[in-house]
């Protein structure tokens, strides 16, 4: 039998009143809630004894320090306060250990125009809204795949969208409000594809209840192929998030899984430009006026300007500004780096684009990256990060986010405590956002828009404002 069944649930915080117990109980209590969610979602074999919870070497310890890696938590082996917060939540009923984008076998549907249809409504919403809903979603994978959705309405379709309650005819009965919200079944035959979703929640189109788009989006996902991501910010991520459907924007981990199964969307040609033409539209000249920058690093002493899915490379000694594409040095980035610093003691570079970071050695991307920027120590509130530079004085790097900041120290690899603070109340006169930076000759240089401020970390103040490109020679 392949594994088919998706559970997507909520993290939701609920409040009941029980019967006072002693300090002992509790403990036994959440041993065993521990004990029967790592059997049920890390593999962990029968344990029993409640004193073998205890020992910190032992299978319970080390599968706790896995599900703790997983969920980005301070990896302990022991059953703290945010651990055992995290196991009480409500969430998805597929383990957590095993592959994170596709399904084993990758099963995929062997055909482009994948027809859909619903077979029911829930009666939190009028009919059309829950049909522009649906068609959102779809839409959320067909803007980055090959791949059409076409709706059908007197025949047996490849995804079959229905609204159950309990036992509702699949073996997999549901458990009533807020508990799994829906499930999905991965590509195949009968009942592969289709998605279900609980009749006893309440959907809306807002944030209030459980909004149906993002539910949907992350069900016809797993219609398509993927298994859950490990990252907070991606949509297939185990647990449900709000996020404004006028603003989502589908994570680059989802997008780079989806499009390992059916490859990209192919864009329309463009017409071309003249052979004569010094520039293309899609590769801005550096000494345009109110050009702004994604990213700005230094890396052994040079300086790369990133911008979309262009990089500038600086040499000092050198007059010329080389021009590449981005995916001509390192065909495994994406485009649009949005963050980037050097951290010379470690020799490295990081890149940064969404809630994932690449790490850089001279030229070669490093080994096992990407990771999470969570593992950084950034709450799960962070969904990206504006500019990040490294002060070779302290050994501390800011991340920018918004109009504050993060003080990360390299050595001890934390977070410092006092972190975020406001960035106009510890670096004055360079605005309240930071859309790149880097630091060179004792300066740090932070851009902001079209303008560029050198900062004297020993008087902490705005020694010159220049234009972006003057370190281009325009």
């Amino acid at each position: 039998m392949k594994r088919l069944l998706l559970l997507l649930s909520l993290s939701v915080t609920c409040y009941y009143s029980f019967p006072t117990v002693s300090e002992t109980d509790s403990e036994e209590s959440d041993g065993k809630l521990a004990e029967d969610y790592l059997k049920k979602y890390y593999n962990l074999q029968t344990v029993g004894n409640p004193q073998s919870r205890k020992e910190n070497s032992n299978p319970f310890s080390e599968k706790i320090r896995q599900m703790q890696d997983f969920f980005g938590l301070e990896v302990t082996g022991k059953l703290d306060a945010d651990t055992m917060k995290i196991m009480q939540q409500p969430r998805c009923g597929v383990t957590d250990i095993g592959q994170y984008r596709s399904f084993p076998g990758s099963p995929v549907w062997r055909k482009k125009d994948i027809k859909y249809r619903i077979l029911n409504y829930t009666p939190d919403m009028a009919r059309a809204d829950v049909d522009r809903a649906i068609k959102k979603a779809f839409k959320v994978w067909s803007d980055v795949t090959p791949l059409t959705f076409t709706r059908i309405y007197n025949r047996v379709s490849d995804i079959e969208i229905s609204f159950g309650t309990q036992e509702h005819g699949d073996f997999y009965p549901f458990d009533g409000p807020l508990g799994v919200l829906a499930h999905a079944f991965a590509p195949g035959k009968f009942i592969g594809g289709d998605a279900h979703f609980d009749v006893d929640e309440t959907w809306t189109a807002r944030s209030a209840g459980f909004n149906l788009f993002l539910v949907a989006a992350h069900e016809f996902g797993h219609s398509l192929g993927l298994d859950h991501s490990e990252l907070p910010g991606a949509l297939m991520f185990p647990t449900y998030s709000y996020v404004n459907p006028k603003v989502f924007k589908l994570s680059e981990d989802d997008t780079v899984g989806i499009q390992a199964l059916y490859g990209a969307r192919k864009e329309k040609p463009t017409r071309p430009t003249s052979p004569t033409s010094p520039t293309s539209p899609t590769m801005p000249t550096t000494c345009e006026p109110n050009i702004i920058f994604n990213a700005v690093t230094t890396l052994r002493g040079d300086i790369l300007f990133f911008k979309e899915k262009n990089v500038w490379h600086k040499v000092p000694q050198n007059s010329e500004v080389e021009h590449h594409l981005i995916k001509s040095f390192w065909p495994s980035l994406p485009s649009d780096i949005e963050a980037a610093y050097e951290c010379q003691e470690k020799d490295q570079v990081l890149l940064f684009k969404g809630t994932r970071y690449w790490a850089l050695n001279g030229s070669d991307i490093v080994k096992d990256f990407p990771k999470s920027i969570y593992k950084l120590g950034f709450p799960q509130t962070v969904k990206r990060i504006d500019a990040a530079v490294n002060n070779e004085e302290t050994g501390k790097t800011y991340f920018f986010v918004d109009d504050n900041y993060w003080s990360y120290d390299e050595e001890k690899q934390l977070m410092d405590k006092t972190s975020p603070r406001k960035i106009s109340e510890d670096f004055p006169g360079i605005g309240q956002k930071v859309h790149a930076a880097f630091q060179s000759n004792g300066f740090l240089y932070f851009f902001n828009g079209p303008n560029q401020y050198e900062f004297s970390t020993k008087t902490n103040t705005v020694t010159r404002q220049l234009k972006n490109n003057s370190w281009m020679n325009c």
